[in-house]
């Protein structure tokens, strides 16, 4: 028996694990932050969202592949969409994808692609609304993923709206299919389906962008960087000189007006996660630690500025811990919420500097 078979065989068995825990199990495996925010949302939308960010992960899983060339990693995708879509294919793709992962790969990605057919399955039990939401995010992402992948990303993105497109292809519409899911759950929370629409672009560039920003060093370690070349332009840097032992005031001036854009979008995802009903705090939780650790990781990049890997800008436990408190306490009031933001975030924003952003989708 393969390793598809057995999984069909699992899943098909009356004595298999639960789907939650399942899903719980992988989510601990290739997310330690959604594993920790995802669980606290209602236990009618923990299901959807668990499996939309395992499906998402497999999207990553295949774009990230160093083994994969540009004409294999679209046709996974292809396959990926369509798979998504119908329900059909997934023992062949997982089939064919397994072994061609390699040992770069995390070992938890590895099972993950192991267990496609059973994580597709979890997927088409859903409402054909939410099945329909996650499949459309999967396609968006599959589709313009590979677009940059192909790309020479040694010496940064040409403009900013080249990457507010790279975000909404790997963030936002994510956060548009999260909008999707809490509007179906609730009568109340869709009655602002088209501002939270708007808003959860903006709320996952954020998010995107501070992950962008913490990995600078990881990324150029690779000779990849997701930098915008306009914004340097402005402050006399070319990302083309960019290299691990850049030390350069320039360089950090332009990753000062990143911060305060990012700054921009997270006080997006502050309206956002206010449009949502007090009463529903685990969606607030959800949203508001999200929210809070980029914050603080954009203060600590911020304080940091000279910074040459990751781990130095990684906030701590007790600081996921003093967000996680601090968002329980006021979780329910907008009033101290703003008040929490902007205390938060008040040295993020860069003194008379202005940048208007183009549309997020253009």
């Amino acid at each position: 028996m393969n390793g598809s078979q057995t999984v069909m065989a699992e899943f098909n068995s009356p004595v298999s694990t639960s789907d939650n825990a399942f899903q719980a199990s992988l989510l601990e495996g290739v997310s330690r932050t959604f594993a920790l925010t995802i669980p606290q949302l209602p236990a009618n939308l923990y299901e959807p969202v668990a499996n939309a960010y395992l499906l998402c992960r497999i999207v990553d899983t295949i774009e990230d592949e160093v083994s994969l060339d540009v004409y294999q990693k679209k046709t996974f995708c292809s396959r990926f969409i369509e798979i998504t879509q119908t329900g059909q294919g997934a023992e062949a793709f997982s089939d064919d994808l397994a072994p061609l992962l390699s040992k770069q790969t995390l070992p938890a990605e590895h099972e993950l692609i192991q267990v496609t057919p059973r994580v597709i399955h979890i997927t088409h039990r859903f409402d054909p609304v939410q099945i329909d939401a996650l499949a459309t995010c999967v396609k968006t992402m599959a589709e313009g993923m590979p677009v940059f992948q192909a790309s020479d990303l040694s010496e940064g993105l040409p403009t900013l709206a080249d990457m507010d497109s790279y975000c909404y292809y790997v963030a936002g519409c994510v956060g548009e299919m999260l909008a999707k899911l809490f509007c179906h759950y609730s009568p109340e929370i869709a009655a602002h389906k088209e501002k939270l629409l708007d808003l959860s672009v903006s709320f996952g560039q954020g998010l995107q962008m501070t992950n962008i920003l913490k990995d600078i060093w990881d990324d150029a370690q690779r000779g990849v960087c997701w930098l915008p070349q306009d914004i340097f332009t402005e402050t006399g840097f070319d990302l083309a000189t960019l290299t691990p032992a850049t030390d350069d005031e320039n360089f950090r001036t332009g990753l000062v007006h990143l911060i305060s854009i990012a700054q921009g979008h997270l006080q997006n995802a502050l309206t956002y996660t206010q449009l949502i009903p007090a009463h529903e705090t685990g969606i607030r939780n959800f949203c508001l630690w999200a929210l809070g650790m980029s914050v603080l990781t954009l203060r600590k990049i911020k304080m940091n500025l000279d910074f040459k890997n990751s781990n130095q800008v990684k906030i701590s436990r007790d600081s996921v811990k003093a967000t996680i408190a601090a968002t329980r306490l006021a979780g329910r009031s907008n009033l101290l919420l703003s008040w929490l933001f902007n205390q938060a975030s008040r040295n993020l924003k860069t003194p008379g500097w202005t940048y208007s952003p183009p549309s997020l989708k253009a």
